[in-house]
């Protein structure tokens, strides 16, 4: 009779072993491609994300670069030392573009017709359009809780005390998307034009 020593039997793995081992990893690596591919397919293009960011950024930059003054940028008293509220104006600023004003606008508030009411554009400030399918929307409104507790801007609706402007602008891209940005805008220089 013949004792088998340890490490004397089998070395290796058979053929019906590779065989099963190449399967199911084959299985499993499909798995994770599909996965992969499915995810990539349903997810939005970075590219139109960006693109869309782009002029988010670029509109909310030339909205918050206007002047939040008093009076209208065209008003000798717009710049007087004298001009403290909009009752020393001879044309006080108001909401929506004047006559003749084009953008980029002298004033924040000319970029849009009403506070509250979203307006739309489909070009920047030099007049070129935006790509197919992208277009902005601008919300301004007066706004009275920017500040930390106890020591908040005053801030109303009315002319004279409308101190802080929220302004959010939203661009929609192909694919039903969209891209929403807020900012703030104060009347720190109300003399500046």
């Amino acid at each position: 009779m013949s004792v088998r020593r340890p490490g004397q039997g089998q070395h290796g793995i058979s053929l019906v072993e590779l065989m099963m081992f190449i399967v199911i990893v084959g299985i499993a690596v499909l798995g994770v491609l599909q996965v992969l591919g499915n995810t990539a397919r349903n997810s939005p293009d970075p590219m139109l994300r960006k693109q869309a960011l782009a002029i988010a950024e670029g509109m909310m930059e030339e909205i918050r670069l206007a002047h939040f003054s008093f009076c209208d940028g065209g008003d000798p008293a717009a710049e007087q030392p004298t001009t403290l509220s909009p009752a020393d104006c001879t044309v006080p600023e108001n909401v929506g573009a004047e006559s003749g004003n084009t953008r980029p606008y002298d004033n924040v508030n000319d970029y849009v017709i009403a506070f509250g009411t979203p307006v739309t554009y489909s070009t920047d400030a030099a007049g070129n359009s935006f790509p197919n399918g992208y277009t902005a929307s601008v919300t301004i409104q007066p706004d009275t809780g920017l500040g930390p507790a106890g020591g908040k801007l005053g801030s109303d609706a009315t002319p004279a005390n409308m101190n802080v402007l929220r302004i959010t602008v939203s661009v929609s891209y192909p694919g039903g998307n969209a891209i929403v940005l807020d900012g703030y805008r104060t009347r720190y220089a109300p003399r500046s034009i």
